[in-house]
């Protein structure tokens, strides 16, 4: 197989990206093809499309050789199920499969014609093998059973933001940065009221603590270029 584009995004290391692909709709990612595949005719009739599949690799959770059993973090970090009853990264073949709205496509003088994607569950980088429309006729499943994964479905916690630290993000990044919040960026095996999370976002460090099913900012600051 050959990659065919990257994800670009703001999010450079996995820690905070939503855990499921939907969860957070105002992430915007731009999907940047290769240049053997910028070809404007591989692209034509797209945009009569809503969603997309985007098949990926989990690039940076490679390994030698491969568990058939694995810890899934909405299960604690403590209970093993078979590696094909989850959607951990560390599998035979690391391979992903996310579902995302195409928002438009978007001419770039350098990279061509580029794909405007929200909802990924993606970090900035992340090689792409395959796009392919979603069909909602043949691919929505409504009375489809999600085992553990549904008791979390509705998790989420209060955000608290000073005004102060949000008005140093820009106002375009704010209503992803608080919808990642929201969905507790945190290992679920870890809740410790007293410690401090933090990871990087559109150019921030953000750091916060949870307690109490709150989460609170206490740090935005400016990485150094």
């Amino acid at each position: 197989m050959e990659i065919i584009a990257h994800i670009h995004n703001d999010f450079p290391t996995k820690f905070a990206l939503p855990r499921q692909s939907g969860l957070v709709s105002s992430l915007i990612s731009k999907i940047v093809f290769t240049p053997k595949y910028r070809v404007p005719e591989a692209l034509r009739g797209i945009e009569e499309f809503s969603h997309l599949w985007l098949i990926w690799e989990f690039d940076q959770a490679k390994k030698d050789d491969w568990n058939p059993t694995v810890r899934p973090p909405r299960l604690g970090g403590n209970k093993r199920i078979g590696v094909f009853a989850t959607r951990s990264p560390f599998r035979p073949n690391s391979l992903g499969l996310t579902c995302v709205k195409l928002e438009g496509v978007e001419h770039d003088p350098e990279f061509g014609d580029v794909l405007l994607v929200s909802g990924a569950d993606i970090m900035n980088g992340t090689p792409i093998y395959d796009v392919k429309p979603y069909i909602p006729y043949a691919d929505c499943r409504p009375d489809a059973i999600g085992s553990y994964a549904d008791d979390h479905a509705e998790d989420s916690l209060e955000v608290v933001i000073t005004d102060d630290l949000i008005n140093k993000v820009p106002i375009e990044k704010r209503e992803t940065l608080i919808g990642v919040l929201s969905q507790d960026p945190r290992p679920a095996y870890q809740d410790d009221p007293d410690r401090i999370y933090g990871f990087d976002y559109a150019g921030f460090e953000i750091k916060f603590k949870v307690e109490n099913r709150k989460l609170s900012v206490v740090q935005i600051s400016a990485l150094s270029l």
